[in-house]
């Protein structure tokens, strides 16, 4: 028996039911044209500062859509398409852009940072994206995708940290497999340098690109690439992080805190701002209380559940991800929990940052290899041993629940391994091709305009409807709350926020008036 299949056999039937998931979906507010809406965020959604599914990312036309917690893929993207259904009719004669990498952009200055009102933590989240327009250029902050939250019982933070661990070594085949972003509109890269290459009209793109929103286009960044964090266990990621949160990083410094004109540059000259600020394919997560720094939260109650990062929107699916996915997505991760995992080394965390960039730009390239330990393996041969060593963690869920969906969900994974002609990167170019004279807006419109009108075909009850213009109404309510509640200046407000003392306080010295960012 594999060590692999004996671990399997430990977990309970109750154990495997405990599994929780959620999602929260970024997609950018666009015009008919294709081209990033200009207006403010929609008065019918409420407020972005406090609703609790429906909120912006980065920009004021970038909407993220959050789902609460779910025992069942099924009734997690049940609520998504609601939260999606809800948010449609709110938005008039815009869209939701279907594609990870963003519609036509306005010139960089004019990308329009998300605003949360005038309370202090309103002000500070502002701040916060100014910060990111300083260190990376807007463009880089619309890029879009999913992330997948989950969770298993009983599980302890350093079996957190060794399932992140494998999670990173082996993420290079939800890349290949799920990547939807090999094309872009060639503004986004404008004075930038890049490897891209020219498609139709306006278009650049990679042929056997996978996710150019995770390669070196996308959430990439010089100065974090000298961020070697370890994942080795809680005590040492923590301290890699306090220490992008603390020290002066020079070329913020010169950028400042405040400008000439009395107006915020960003929230800290360090080389991180704050947590959120760190890029990565995979984080560990604890929910935070009022006022508390999320590394302050780890420290103190362990990791809670983790964050994967790296899911492209699926512009073939209304409401960007399926079930399959989400299945296959918990088989993934068990296996990475029940697979022995060896500590991560500087060296191996530089070649995961290869196979990561190389899956991302050259990913269906025949006979592609990535380095594993000292030698070089296919690609394809590596995610064929990978999807075999699934099999008995998806018959154990199948088991579990009853279905044949998880061993379903392999078998169309599978296939797509083997026939990269069906990726989701492979069909975009295909489509594009044959529909759209090779043009990434034209087929971007068409897809969300189609998503569009299939969301809004589908009913909605009155109760539902209700619901959410009620959990709207209470959101306005409570930013006010919020913003009447304020008695710190801005600044002080800033300076207690960012404090090294916040990442290692007891909780019983943390003031309620620091909300969090």
């Amino acid at each position: 028996m594999s060590t692999l299949q004996a671990r399997l056999d430990t977990l309970s039937p109750q154990r495997l039911k405990g599994i929780r998931r959620g999602i929260e979906k970024e997609s950018l507010r666009a015009t008919a044209e294709g081209s990033l809406a200009m207006t403010p965020h929609p008065h019918a959604l409420g407020a972005a500062l406090t609703h609790p599914h429906i909120t912006t990312d980065y920009s004021e036309a970038q909407l993220e859509l959050i789902t609460g917690v779910h025992a069942t893929a099924e009734s997690c993207l049940e609520e998504l398409l609601q939260i999606h259904q809800f948010t449609y009719r709110a938005l008039g004669q815009e869209m939701l852009w279907v594609s990870s990498m963003p519609c036509q952009l306005p010139a960089d200055e004019n990308i329009p940072i998300g605003r949360y009102g005038s309370s202090n933590v309103g002000r500070a989240k502002s701040v916060y994206r100014m910060g990111l327009a300083h260190r990376y250029g807007r463009r880089m902050q619309t890029i879009s995708g999913i992330h997948y939250n989950w969770s298993m019982p009983e599980l302890s933070s350093e079996q957190y940290f060794a399932l992140i661990r494998n999670f990173r070594r082996h993420a290079f085949l939800l890349l290949y497999l799920f990547g939807a972003s090999p094309a872009v509109c060639s503004g986004f890269v404008a004075g930038r340098r890049h490897e891209l290459q020219p498609l139709g009209q306006g278009t650049l793109y990679m042929p056997h690109g996978t996710s150019l929103r995770m390669g070196r286009l996308g959430y990439q960044s010089d100065a974090q690439a000298s961020l070697a964090v370890s994942y080795n266990g809680l005590e040492g990621y923590a301290a890699s992080l306090q220490e992008a949160l603390t020290r002066p990083y020079p070329a913020y410094e010169a950028v400042g805190i405040v400008n000439p004109g009395g107006e915020y540059n960003q929230l800290a000259t360090s080389l991180l701002q704050i947590e959120n600020e760190f890029y990565g394919t995979i984080r560990p997560k604890r929910v935070i209380r009022l006022g508390e720094r999320p590394l302050h939260a780890l420290r103190e109650r362990g990791v809670e559940y983790v964050e994967v990062r790296l899911l492209d929107l699926n512009p073939f699916v209304p409401i960007g991800i399926t079930a399959q996915t989400l299945r296959f997505l918990d088989i993934f991760l068990l296996h990475c929990l029940l697979s022995d995992s060896p500590p991560d080394t500087p060296h191996e965390i530089a070649a995961l940052g290869r196979n990561q960039h190389k899956t991302a730009a050259y990913g269906r390239e025949p006979g592609l290899v990535l380095e594993r330990g000292a030698s070089e393996v296919k690609l394809s041969e590596w995610g064929e041993e990978l999807l075999a060593s699934f099999e008995p963690i998806a018959a154990a869920l199948d088991g579990t629940h009853k279905t044949t969906d998880y061993i379903d969900s392999l078998r169309g994974t599978q296939a797509l391994l083997r026939h990269p002609d069906l990726l989701p990167s492979a069909r975009v170019l295909a489509v594009m091709e044959r529909d759209f004279d090779n043009s990434f807006t034209a087929f971007g419109c068409a897809q969300s305009l189609q998503a569009r009108a299939k969301v809004l075909a589908l009913p909605l009850s009155a109760g539902q409807q209700a619901k959410f213009e009620a959990l709207s109404q209470q959101s306005v309510q409570d930013q006010k709350a919020i913003e009447v509640a304020d008695t710190l200046p801005f600044e002080a407000y800033r300076q207690q926020y960012v404090s090294p003392e916040r990442l290692e306080l007891s909780q019983a010295a943390i003031s309620p008036a620091l909300a969090a960012v």
